[in-house]
């Protein structure tokens, strides 16, 4: 953490991987954009293990812009942790995290900054409509954010991901949340606070191809349904005590019917059929209990989030329990 007398009025953060056809443009605009607003700022580029010459431009572009501070990790650990890397390190009076791709347009920053001095603790950029996603993507996050808001406690907001703007009060709360498994829309959203919105239009990518396949969108939307709920455990004890009771019911039909009609001859298919329906609910079951047993086996280990290369930045020190620098030894 920064002393006070160190503090700027804004932190921006940014995870990137492999973005060295956008990166200039994006700092150049972004930059832009906290000049105009008259404040002291700092741009956090988080390198999450990028392969390409993201890190070679970066190195160049600081010679330019004295504003731009490198995180550089020493391997990919995933957008998620990269970000929760530059919120550890950023020393803003307010943080904005966004994304490099400038789907999450930097002309809203001013906006962002502006609606946050309303008396707000959190402004969101929320999307004013999902037009520019595929069919498939607005049908599967409809369903997602249906079903987060049926079973967990805390509300995420649809249309908005991680692109906002928090006070230093908020961003210190989700740096006090340690969990390996991180869903980071949810891990937002979770400190609560007076919340306020700013709708905008999600333009396409600018170049390149987006780095998250539809595989890995699931899985992150596994991990907020399991990060944030325990509904999927419940479900499977209430449906264990109807099968019980159906069974129950079912002995006690079978008796009857052999008492009044005599003994038949049982049905192979119906009762093949119903081993199988048994069997395939325990195993979904088990696999449910596994999810959450796998994250508690990833947090009792304790592993830092991410290991921290380099900062390139003068007299820049701030760690946390969350992180290991290599140069610690």
């Amino acid at each position: 953490m920064s002393s006070e007398q160190n503090k700027v009025d804004l932190s921006i953060v940014v995870p990137v991987k492999n973005e060295a056809q956008l990166i200039a443009s994006f700092i150049e605009s972004v930059t832009n954009q906290c000049l105009s607003m008259d404040v002291t700022f700092e741009l956090l580029i988080v390198n999450d293990g990028s392969t390409d010459d993201t890190l070679a431009e970066l190195l160049l572009l600081q010679t330019q812009f004295p504003n731009l501070v490198i995180i550089n990790l020493s391997r990919n650990f995933g957008k998620e942790i990269a970000l929760t890397a530059g919120l550890d390190y950023c020393s803003g009076k307010a943080v904005i995290p966004m994304d490099a791709d400038f789907q999450d347009p930097p002309e809203l920053i001013p906006d962002l900054f502006k609606q946050l001095h309303q008396g707000f603790d959190v402004v969101l950029a929320r999307r004013s409509d999902r037009r520019s996603d595929a069919v498939s993507k607005r049908f599967f996050a409809k369903v997602f954010h249906w079903v987060f808001k049926k079973i967990s406690e805390t509300e995420i907001e649809a249309d908005a991901g991680d692109y906002r703007i928090l006070t230093e009060r908020v961003v210190q709360v989700i740096r006090n949340m340690p969990e390996r498994t991180r869903f980071m829309k949810g891990i937002l959203s979770w400190p609560g606070f007076k919340t306020s919105e700013v709708f905008y239009q999600r333009p396409v990518r600018a170049k390149g191809n987006s780095k998250l396949s539809f595989s890995h969108l699931v899985k992150v939307g596994l991990d907020g349904l399991f990060s944030f709920s325990t509904a999927p455990l419940r479900f499977w004890t209430y449906l264990g005590i109807v099968l019980a009771l159906s069974s129950i019911l079912y002995m006690l039909f079978t008796i009857v019917k052999t008492i009044v009609w005599g003994i038949d001859v049982p049905g192979y298919a119906s009762l093949l059929t119903f081993v199988l329906l048994i069997g395939g609910v325990n195993l979904i079951g088990i696999g449910i209990l596994g999810e959450y047993v796998g994250r508690i086996f990833l947090e009792v280990k304790n592993r830092p989030l991410y290991v921290v290369e380099s900062v390139l930045k003068s007299n820049s020190k701030s760690k946390n329990q969350n992180t290991y620098s290599a140069n610690d030894g």
